[in-house]
């Protein structure tokens, strides 16, 4: 009795596994192609127009430079989404605790970065709180990983 319980328990923590990865793989390819090829209209719908024309810059050689900046940090965010899209398949528990913690450490990171510096910035002070948060509930979702996966490890 006690085999088949345990046989069904990593089954379960990995299928948390592989749509904890899939859900975060969808919003950086997502996210990704947005910035890559609708900048303008992201920077308009989140900061409002007055804000994005500051962010696009003033000179054609600095909006040139701005929209290969955005492009290239979209395509890395695509192909970050695309291998995280590829870890999910990867079966190995050892594999899958080391991915989680890493995965909590760059969200809680990336947040610290926000409040250090992003709110310094005075056309993004009003937007680095909101952004903070997506990252904050981006990390409690590995969180929630690793403690299911602890909770039935040591169960």
């Amino acid at each position: 009795m006690s085999s088949s319980s345990s046989s069904a328990s990593p089954s379960s923590s990995s299928s948390a596994f592989v749509v904890i990865c899939l859900l975060h793989s969808v919003i950086a390819i997502g996210s990704g192609a947005l910035m890559m090829f609708h900048m303008k209209e992201i920077y308009t719908f989140t900061h409002g127009v007055e804000t994005a024309t500051k962010l696009l810059g003033s000179t054609p050689h600095d909006q040139l430079l701005i929209r290969t900046s955005d492009s290239f940090s979209g395509l890395l965010l695509f192909a970050i989404g695309f291998l995280v899209f590829m870890v999910s398949f990867v079966r190995d528990k050892d594999f899958q605790f080391f991915f989680a913690k890493g995965c909590t450490i760059l969200h809680v990171f990336t947040a610290i970065w926000r409040v250090w510096f992003e709110r310094r910035v005075e056309d993004l002070a009003w937007d680095w709180l909101r952004q903070t948060v997506g990252d904050i509930l981006l990390s409690l979702s590995w969180v929630f990983f690793l403690v299911y996966s602890w909770r039935e490890k040591y169960d």
